[in-house]
């Protein structure tokens, strides 16, 4: 089957892209399940349950996060009942919703999902590693099928967790940076990789923030408003094949498709 993961979608600018550009994507490609990062998506910076429902009325099964997933305090309730919407799963324990979930693909098929939050040069959260591995152990009788997002500034960090879950998931999509890179690839023993799928949003600005204002920052160091780019719209993301006997990955494919 095939799972399409879309990169960090940011604002407005990002929801239209996945609103008018996820079905062609899905009936093209013939993805039957869908995951996207939406920690950016209200106004650039976290998410409410209203943002929330739109983009799953666009198309998502399931939305991960990550480091500003707490910016807008009326998420809390929502991410606390709601098992579509995910967090880091290695904040500590106590904190509100849930870091894995298995959600059901259009034809049945269960599909596990994990969120994991990165520490080099990120907030000191419990160990992403040895977390993983406790939510792999609650999800592997479930399903065969699981997708780790793997939220992390560090490309090191992301490449280490690759190897380290290698055969014990079926994909891992690095998030957080919204550059696209291209080193997809299927390791040793099965799990696809990626280092950052990329961003869903304006590319005419500065990882998703008007370029004038980011230029003043570097410029002065003073604190400068930021405010969403508006052009260049493009979605960026991955498509998994996965064998859902085996779990294993068939193939990785970067996308990049531009709004009209």
């Amino acid at each position: 089957m095939r799972i399409l993961f879309i990169g960090d979608i940011v604002g407005e600018p990002g929801r239209r892209a996945v609103e008018e550009l996820l079905p062609g994507i899905k009936k093209s490609s013939d993805v039957e399940f869908v995951i996207g990062n939406g920690e950016n998506v209200a106004g650039g910076s976290g998410i409410t349950p209203a943002l929330a429902d739109e983009l799953f009325e666009s198309g998502l099964d399931v939305m991960t996060s990550g480091d500003h997933i707490w910016k807008r305090k009326e998420i809390v309730d929502r991410i606390d009942s709601d098992r579509r919407i995910l967090r880091p799963a290695n904040y500590p324990s106590g904190t509100p919703g849930f870091g894995s979930t298995v959600v059901k693909s259009a034809s049945g098929t269960d599909i596990g999902v994990i969120n994991l939050q990165g520490r080099v040069f990120m907030q000191a959260l419990e160990c992403p590693f040895r977390v993983a591995k406790e939510e792999i152990e609650k999800l592997k009788n479930k399903t065969r099928i699981i997708i780790v997002d793997m939220h992390a500034e560090a490309t090191s960090e992301k490449i280490a967790m690759g190897w380290y879950l290698d055969g014990l998931v079926s994909a891992i999509a690095g998030t957080h940076t919204h550059v696209q890179t291209a080193d997809e690839k299927i390791l040793p023993g099965g799990t696809a990789f990626i280092a950052d799928v990329g961003m869903t949003g304006p590319f005419d600005g500065v990882i998703g923030r008007k370029k004038e204002q980011i230029l003043i920052r570097f410029l002065t160091q003073m604190p400068t408003k930021f405010e969403m780019a508006e052009g260049d719209i493009q979605l960026h993301g991955v498509i998994f094949d996965i064998d859902e006997k085996t779990g294993r990955a068939n193939s990785i494919k970067r996308i990049q498709k531009k709004l009209a």
